[in-house]
């Protein structure tokens, strides 16, 4: 927007934020301990970031049950790839520039954890195989390269309060799947149609492994 102030350099920024303690550095290491892999394991919901081929960025949501995200040693993790909408932004990144960056969420829990590091696809069946959820083992897993392994403080779930029952929305209050759809494609889609559809295909288990 014109006319507003940009904070061009590190140097302003530092003057307002401040420089993090030597303490905070201190817990960015290049691989898992036996404590910090208790968060990997328990975490059924990690955020997968990587960067597109025109310099964009993707942030996609991986999810299954609590462990789902293997860790094959200290800095190696597999994520296995479940059925998606088959745009494929996070594989396709991933084939072009390796780099990625995880977080990991555990329901209740307000710390977080970060992983940042290089990936590469794998459709090894042995390996994936232990990757089985409802008989169905994966085709495609995510290999990790772990580089930067840490801890992120509970701030921003303090303050969003995301685990509050008490303020969660009832998904009645929002557009449905097919009222989006319909409106992004100029009505091109029959809006109750597409969600019972939907609805239909999950309630069948369809694509979800």
């Amino acid at each position: 927007m014109d006319g507003l102030h940009r904070i061009a350099t590190e140097e302003e920024l530092r003057a307002i934020i401040g420089e993090p303690a030597e303490l905070v550095l201190s817990k960015i290491v290049d691989r898992l301990d036996p404590l910090t892999r208790t968060l990997v394991e328990a975490s059924p919901f990690v955020c997968v970031a990587t960067a597109r081929p025109d310099g964009g960025l993707d942030v996609s949501p991986r999810g299954d049950p609590a462990g789902f995200v293997r860790i094959l040693d200290e800095r190696t993790l597999l994520l296995p790839e479940r059925p998606g909408n088959r745009i494929a932004d996070s594989l396709t990144n991933i084939q072009r520039d390796p780099r990625v960056g995880l977080l990991f969420l555990i329901p209740g829990v307000g710390d977080t954890y970060r992983i940042n590091g290089t990936a590469f696809l794998t459709d090894d069946q042995q390996l994936l195989a232990s990757s089985a959820v409802e008989g169905k083992a994966p085709k495609l897993g995510i290999v990790v390269h772990i580089e930067q392994a840490y801890t992120q403080c509970s701030k921003a779930l303090i303050r969003s309060d995301l685990w509050n029952p008490d303020r969660h929305i009832d998904r009645a209050a929002l557009p449905t799947n097919g009222e989006l759809l319909r409106s992004v494609t100029g009505g091109a889609v029959d809006a109750a149609a597409y969600d019972q559809a939907r609805a239909e295909r999950y309630a069948r288990r369809e694509g979800i492994y």
